[in-house]
């Protein structure tokens, strides 16, 4: 994907006089990134990251609005409804573009007709954490006292994504637990903290802090993909041998209204790219535990596809689990 983004920066540079022309003099005023979630998630991270290193390039302030709440819905519609100008922004995630279309009826957003779609922003990865103070020490033994305990453990989770991962996981794992849904990250590590629940899906920017803390105690990584950061962490499939158990990680882009013009989508596209290609700027995501992943806004669309498609067939297998809200 970056090498992809590059080879688009490249393309986009060279338009870059006509482009110039057709964007005047964007932007000159404030811009606002709208996230989904509360501050201190993966979503509200990079969103933060990113409109700093804008505000700094393009000279004009960019605001990070919070707005919480109906698994990004509520957050989505009021973006779908923003006039197009490119001077308001969007975070979806998978739960806005890919699960709300599965698992809600009257969705009040179009996902592939109401936003323009400019980057992808990053695939997050989902770790399996615990209280570190009395907390399993293995992922085997927390599968044991799930057997043991059946139906008395409570999991934690955010998106929908990570709901329908804790209960797959605790499926292919053979134990009964009780899902308990939480609105981002900020509040699944206090409840992991506080003994509420005795383990939980939260991602890797959240929880690196964390761990490295001595708080939380990581038992597995909810993918099969290198994680940099913890390169001994072993995934769920091998530690507990459960094969057939598919990554379960959210991912995060860069979208505005839909009807943006063609080439301020374009700028905020090469904007995206060449901030990843500061080694400065990718360094410090790596560090702060969120992967860098750009595109163009027609990879971004195939991906989406591909994603849904993915994640159908999942919820048609798996239709018995019921997703609390």
């Amino acid at each position: 994907m970056l090498r992809s983004a590059a080879l688009a920066l490249l393309t986009l540079t060279t338009m870059a006089p006509a482009v110039a022309q057709t964007a005047g003099d964007y932007p000159n005023r404030t811009i606002r990134i709208v996230v989904p979630f509360p501050p201190g998630g993966p979503a509200d991270l990079i969103a933060r990251f990113i409109g700093q290193k804008m505000s700094e390039d393009f000279g004009q302030p960019v605001v990070i609005e919070n707005r919480a709440g109906g698994n990004t819905a509520p957050a989505a519609q009021a973006v779908a409804r923003a006039a197009p100008d490119g001077y308001t922004l969007f975070t979806p995630m998978d739960t806005t573009m890919v699960m709300n279309p599965l698992v809600m009826n009257n969705l009040p957003y179009d996902p592939l007709k109401d936003f323009s779609l400019i980057s992808l922003l990053t695939k997050n990865m989902s770790l399996i954490v615990v209280r570190a103070s009395d907390g399993p020490k293995s992922i085997n033994e927390l599968i044991a006292k799930g057997k043991a305990n059946p139906g008395k453990l409570n999991m934690g989770a955010g998106t929908i994504t990570s709901r329908l991962g804790a209960l797959l996981f605790a499926k292919e794992a053979g134990f009964d637990a009780q899902l308990v849904p939480f609105k981002g990250s900020a509040e699944i590590s206090q409840a992991v903290l506080a003994g509420t629940v005795d383990f939980a899906l939260d991602s890797t920017g959240t929880a690196l802090p964390l761990i490295r803390g001595g708080q939380y105690r990581v038992l597995a990584k909810y993918s099969t993909r290198p994680l940099p950061q913890l390169p001994d962490l072993p995934s769920v499939n091998d530690a507990a041998g459960l094969p057939d158990l598919a990554e379960s990680s959210t991912w995060i882009g860069l979208t505005g209204p839909a009807g943006m013009p063609a080439a301020i989508v374009e700028k905020l596209t090469r904007k995206v790219a060449s901030i990843y290609a500061d080694p400065v700027m990718a360094d410090r995501l790596e560090k702060a535990g969120i992967t860098p992943v750009a595109s163009s806004p027609a990879e971004f669309d195939a991906f989406i596809r591909s994603e849904s498609e993915r994640w159908t067939k999942v919820f048609k297998d798996n239709s018995h689990l019921k997703l609390a809200d």
